[in-house]
C-alpha cells in the first residue's frame, strides 16, 4: 500500500523519474537515477517534497562524482542528498 501511495505522489505531471523505490528523509523523497557513463555511474536523481494540495516540489540533483557500480552510486546519491537537505532545507527548491 505504501508503495502505491508513493507511486501516486511521484506521478502527477512531474518530470519523468526512474521506477525505483524512493528513500524518505525528513519529509523529503530521494530518488536515485544514476547516469551510465561508459560503464561507470554518475551520481544523479531527484529530491522531492510533497506539499499541501497534492503538489510535489522537485529538484534535479546531479553531481560530478562517478563510481563503478550502480549500488555504490545509489548509496552515494542518498548520502549526498541527505547532506544537501540538511544544509539547505526547502531552499533547494528556490530557483
Amino acid at each position: 500500500m505504501l508503495k502505491k501511495l508513493l507511486s501516486g505522489l511521484m506521478g502527477g505531471g512531474s518530470k519523468s523519474a526512474p521506477d525505483v523505490e524512493p528513500v524518505e528523509y525528513k519529509g523529503y523523497l530521494i530518488i536515485s537515477d544514476p547516469q551510465d557513463r561508459d560503464g561507470q555511474f554518475r551520481v544523479s536523481g531527484w529530491i522531492r517534497k510533497p506539499v499541501d494540495g497534492g503538489e510535489m516540489l522537485e529538484h534535479r540533483f546531479e553531481r560530478s562524482d562517478v563510481v563503478s557500480s550502480r549500488e555504490a552510486c545509489d548509496e552515494l546519491m542518498v548520502s549526498k542528498a541527505q547532506r544537501f537537505i540538511d544544509d539547505l532545507g526547502d531552499d533547494i527548491f528556490n530557483k
